[in-house]
């Protein structure tokens, strides 16, 4: 008798998927070091190719791994150095791994050898593709929740690139957002959203590119999506590996590694025309510098404009809304150092918007009545540093980085501060974050376990002024700082063959804290401390491999958020009061049952479904009240139950046709004071939380002479109704729409066309009930989609 294990030495076949590139093709690779037989098998999930390992002495025998952009050939050659094994290719996507001349140190020990049962020749089935951002590289077989792993081609991501966030949210139902432009916006996942405004509160889903931090309670940055390599997304609470800021889950932004092995690049431009609007442009660049065998530099510049729609006659102006944005990702790779792979780099992004892209139900459409312009204006700062080595059998990574983002936004005041000349308020906001974590993990992609310790530290200094036309008269603000340590660890284990149980927990310190600027001691409690705070969260779940393509799962997730202060600034048009108000951590539960059916690639069929219930105690809340300005506070308790389901068919090769829906319910079940609202459905919802919603699309895609390409696809999305906010003053309805997306793409040999148009049907279907505070209470503000938009662009490779 031979075990699982056992088989899999006899035979590693990795997913080999339809359309898997060629093997001369540069990709990126990201395989632990580790015993052979598990590292031959993720590097051919991630290549797509078929890698077969039949001996089992060499199977043993320890590999360096990769963690490069190198073609399949070369990345094989870099995971067996040292092993004795060569690889043997006996057709272009299908590999044989063969012994060597073996080093005499490279050998592994010698031990008895079960025989091989009679009549058993049959591969092992394929493995699923791995979950990077569980930071263990788990199988997606064995991952107990709902994640979302979308790799997408180049030409995608080039031509959805200048979109940023919203790109990727128009691609996945369960990913929402608002709607206040670029830079500006709430990210939210299934439904976990706390409010429809910024303010020191921790953000409800995390960011992250590669391992980096992005963002702790500052808007989404919104960052440029080309020379992307994938995103994923996973569903529901991840306090036990990423701590309080996933409250719903987590984006995680994969970008293209430096690639030691050819200096390339490549290039993009577009250019697109917005019904009733001005002209957009964008584009795009990217180079890849070796500098020697270990060592290499990659570097992406973008700049575009995104016309405007909107126009102001009051003042003279057309298209008001237009938003420039320009920056650069810079990364250097340097392998082999002692026995380190170091990675440092720089992010910096920058969008300014001329005004709101809001309109009032009572103007005429695509324009808006108002006094002064209203610009915005988000500086992104990003310095990092990874490393990571081997440590025995596992991998030890260190990541420290510092984010900053600096706002600056002005909104109309006129006639909501008792004055009747023009009134402006202006908001700063700077937000610095620093962010570390260490952590070791190991054992193989069937059990692996991770333990690390993490620590941050968040300044968020915010001030606000009123003035008129041309001058600032006054100004107070408040600055908060909260620090976080945590220590954390989570393992799976195989119970049975089919059957795998995930368990973890983090225990976090928490400590909050803040000052006044500008703010006189008579004007009310300004400093203080929450003092410390400890609190853990963890996870338990039970993945049931119940076929060769079926995985069945249960979880529970546990996150919180450590409480803090919010405040107020009152004034009746006179004076000024600033009131300080502790708000509570909150505290959220999430269950899931759910089955995956299918492969991610190459699969004729593939069907998820997730049930889950969320119970949210404490429920913090960036709001605005009558007096404009934001505040912080606890709204109550929380419940949100649903269904998503998701379903891929490929009835030829050259076909794929695919529809995602989600339910939701989601009421305030015991709301804090002031909350109340009548009723117990539309009217009690959690803000942003759209009670159904969906997306159908279809592609299809050939090839001729293996050198030209053409893929055309179709894509439409409906968002159900929403609510801008909880209690009576911001139950304003919004959502409730229904728009679609055209695109046509054509390759040939390293040259690219493509042609898109967004929103083909024209909606105006009110995406975000808010634009400007003031106005807020009087229900009168939409923001609409932006017209049909038309976009032609190309993409050079050299």
């Amino acid at each position: 008798m031979i075990d699982a294990r056992s088989r899999r030495i006899h035979l590693a076949a990795a997913l080999l998927a339809a359309g898997a590139p060629a093997p001369g093709k540069a990709e990126t690779f990201r395989v632990p070091a580790g015993p052979l037989e598990d590292v031959m098998a993720a590097l051919g999930q991630q290549a797509g190719a078929t890698v077969i390992l039949a001996d089992r002495d060499l199977a043993r025998v320890r590999s360096p791994g990769v963690d490069a952009s190198l073609p399949l050939p070369a990345a094989l050659r870099r995971a067996l150095r040292g092993t004795g094994g060569e690889a043997v290719f006996i057709a272009p996507r299908t590999v044989r791994i063969t012994k060597g001349r073996m080093p005499e140190a490279a050998k592994p020990p010698a031990s008895p050898v079960a025989p091989e049962p009679a009549g058993n020749d049959n591969p092992e089935p394929p493995q699923d593709i791995l979950v990077t951002a569980s930071k263990q590289g788990m199988s997606l077989g064995t991952y107990p929740g709902s994640v979302k792993v979308v790799r997408i081609d180049g030409g995608w991501f080039s031509s959805q690139a200048a979109d940023g966030s919203s790109a990727i949210t128009r691609m996945t139902p369960l990913l929402g957002s608002t709607n206040l432009g670029n830079g500006r916006n709430k990210l939210f996942i299934r439904g976990i959203a706390d409010s429809s405004f910024s303010g020191p509160t921790q953000a409800t889903t995390g960011e992250y590119l590669g391992d980096v931090r992005l963002t702790y309670n500052g808007p989404d940055p919104d960052l440029n999506l080309y020379d992307m390599q994938k995103f994923e997304v996973l569903v529901g609470p991840q306090g036990t590996l990423y701590g309080p800021s996933a409250l719903g889950g987590i984006l995680r932004l994969v970008p293209n590694a430096p690639d030691m092995a050819d200096l390339y690049g490549s290039a993009s431009m577009g250019i697109g025309a917005t019904r009733h609007g001005a002209a957009s442009t964008d584009a795009a660049g990217m180079i890849n510098v070796p500098l020697n065998d270990h060592a290499a530099v990659r570097w992406v510049v973008f700049a575009g404009r995104a016309g405007g729609y909107i126009d102001a006659p009051a003042q003279g102006r057309n298209n008001i809304n237009d938003t420039a944005s320009y920056g650069q990702r810079l990364t250097a790779r340097f392998e082999n150092v002692g026995a380190w792979t170091i990675e440092v780099g720089n992010v910096f992004q920058n969008f300014k918007s001329g005004d709101g892209q809001y309109v009032l139900r009572q103007d005429p459409p695509f324009t808006r009545s108002g006094s002064v312009p209203q610009p915005f204006r988000n500086n992104y700062r990003l310095l990092f540093v990874t490393a990571r080595r081997p440590v025995g059998n596992a991998e030890l990574t260190t990541v420290t980085s510092l984010a900053r983002q600096d706002l600056s936004t002005v909104f109309d005041a006129t006639g909501y501060v008792g004055a009747p000349a023009v009134t402006r308020l202006g908001e700063e906001q700077q937000v610095t974050l620093i962010s570390h974590e260490t952590r070791l993990a190991g054992g193989g992609s069937r059990s692996p376990w991770i333990a690390g310790l993490a620590m941050t530290r968040s300044a968020n200094r915010r001030s606000l002024a009123i003035g008129g036309a041309d001058s600032w008269d006054r100004s107070a603000g408040l600055q908060d700082d909260q620090f976080e340590g945590a220590i954390f660890a989570q393992a799976s284990y195989p119970l049975l063959p089919s059957l795998t149980v995930t368990a973890g927990s983090r225990l976090t310190i928490a400590r909050s804290s803040r000052k006044g600027i500008n703010v006189e001691p008579e004007a009310g409690e300004i400093g203080g401390s929450t003092g410390t705070t400890q609190r853990f969260s963890g996870t338990l779940g039970l993945v049931w491999e119940a076929g060769p393509a079926l995985s069945i799962f249960a979880d529970y997730r546990h996150g919180y958020r450590p409480g803090g202060f919010g405040f107020t600034l009152q004034s009746n048009g006179t004076d000024d009061a600033v009131l300080t108000k502790r708000y509570l951590p909150d505290d959220l539960r999430m269950f899931e049952l759910g089955f995956r059916w299918g492969q991610y690639d190459g699969s004729p069929l593939r069907l998820e479904a997730t049930l889950f219930s969320v119970d949210w105690h404490n429920i913090q809340a960036d709001l605005v009240g009558p007096y404009a300005i934001p505040y912080t506070t606890n709204i109550g308790r929380g419940l949100v139950h649903g269904l998503d389901v998701e379903l891929a068919v490929r009835p030829v090769s050259s076909i794929t046709l695919s529809a995602s829906a989600f339910l939701n319910r989601s009421r305030l079940r015991e709301p804090a004071g002031g909350f109340a609202t009548n009723g117990i459905d539309a009217q009690a919802s959690l803000p942003n939380v759209p009670s159904r919603g969906g997306r159908i699309s279809a592609s299809w895609e050939t090839t001729w002479a293996s050198r030209t390409g053409l893929r055309l696809e179709a894509a439409f999305r409906y968002v159900g109704p929403s609510r801008l906010g909880v209690g009576s003053y911001l139950d304003i309805p919004q959502g409730d729409y229904l728009a679609g997306d055209l695109a046509a793409r054509l390759d040939h040999d390293r040259l690219g066309l493509s042609l898109t148009i967004a929103n083909v049907t024209d909606s105006h279907g009110n995406t975000f009930s808010y634009g400007n505070p003031f106005g807020v209470g009087q229900r009168d503000q939409i923001t609409p989609l932006r017209p049909r938009t038309i976009r032609i662009g190309m993409t050079r490779a050299f």
